[in-house]
């Protein structure tokens, strides 16, 4: 989300004059909004979006704007938008994230608050101490709430890409045998180990973290999360921000209370795990949705070569034993 310098505010397309397919998408989704009928509405994009087109709404008689998501081509493949509607309302609650307006079960369309001083963190943003301190302090308060209705882990989601990439004949990289081996040694440890079992969002992009001058952060975006392993909460931010050893060691305490032998590996194989999950997620996401000006295929084989070049570490075998 965005925020408009004020002369701004009121500009936007006009409901009911919309031209082209995307604005005509809006406004599609905004009739079954029974309490806006015959309200004038403006709307405008808002960027930064991976999966899904993203809008701000302006509605007559509101005192806040509104954020409208509709989803993009080819994202049911992997989401429950049920689910991700419950994870939104139980983060709502805890005020962690901004409030519902607006679901449609149908369609997956959501339409929630527009946090107007917020903006959308950035990938220089995740360099800063306090921001990986706030991730984890809303991380840990996720992962206090009842358990989701979707209990899917870091494992179950390598399979069901994996699945998907074979019904769709993607090409594997050449050396993914080699890293399927790895891979079956991380899974066969975390589970003789046991599944830490904990709701989690699962998907630290930067924009998924909105932070203001003197406010607290606030997550938004829960179309990943799912009862999952507690470790991968944390692995996956990580990995996605280049921590170092020493900077991985201070958030394991954070995040655990303590940092050890054992927590430390753990994170480093969910670490790996997370390379994979997000590697295979890409060049499947390639296949399904041929609209973006992005090489997700690229992207994926890069994530699968930096989850091989982890178990090259000398340290690998101790973290497969010690977790």
């Amino acid at each position: 989300m965005k925020t408009l310098p004020d002369e701004q505010k009121a500009t936007g397309v006009l409901r009911g004059r919309a031209r082209t397919s995307a604005e005509r998408a809006v406004e599609s989704a905004l009739d079954p909004v029974a309490d806006w009928a015959g309200r004038t509405i403006r709307y405008q994009p808002v960027h930064g979006g991976l999966q899904n087109e993203n809008w701000r709404l302006d509605v007559d008689g509101e005192d806040t704007p509104y954020f409208l998501k509709i989803p993009g081509a080819g994202s049911d493949a992997f989401i429950d938008r049920d689910n991700a509607h419950h994870a939104a309302e139980q983060a709502s609650a805890l005020g962690i994230s901004p409030k519902i307006a607006h679901f449609d079960q149908s369609t997956g369309i959501e339409i929630i608050e527009f946090l107007e001083d917020y903006r959308a963190c950035t990938n220089g943003d995740m360099k800063r101490p306090e921001i990986a301190s706030e991730i984890i302090r809303l991380y840990r308060a996720f992962n206090s709430i009842e358990p989701l209705p979707c209990t899917k882990t870091i494992l179950d989601m390598i399979v069901e890409h994996h699945d998907q990439a074979m019904e769709l004949g993607t090409r594997l990289p050449h050396f993914w045998p080699q890293l399927e081996i790895e891979y079956f040694s991380a899974r066969d440890a975390l589970l003789a180990s046991g599944i830490d079992m904990a709701p989690c969002h699962n998907d630290p992009m930067p924009g998924n973290f909105l932070i203001a001058e003197g406010k607290p952060m606030r997550l938004i975006d829960f179309e990943f999360s799912s009862n999952n392993e507690r470790a991968y909460e944390l692995a996956v931010m990580t990995t996605e921000f280049f921590f170092d050893d020493v900077r991985t060691a201070e958030c394991v305490e954070e995040f655990y209370g303590s940092s050890t032998p054992e927590t430390i590996a753990r994170v480093q194989v969910c670490g790996f795990l997370a390379d994979i999950k997000w590697g295979l997620w890409a060049i499947v996401y390639a296949q399904l949705n041929e609209a973006w000006d992005y090489d997700y295929h690229k992207y994926g084989v890069w994530k699968l070569r930096r989850a091989l070049s982890r178990t090259a570490d000398q340290r690998w075998g101790a973290w497969i034993g010690n977790i």
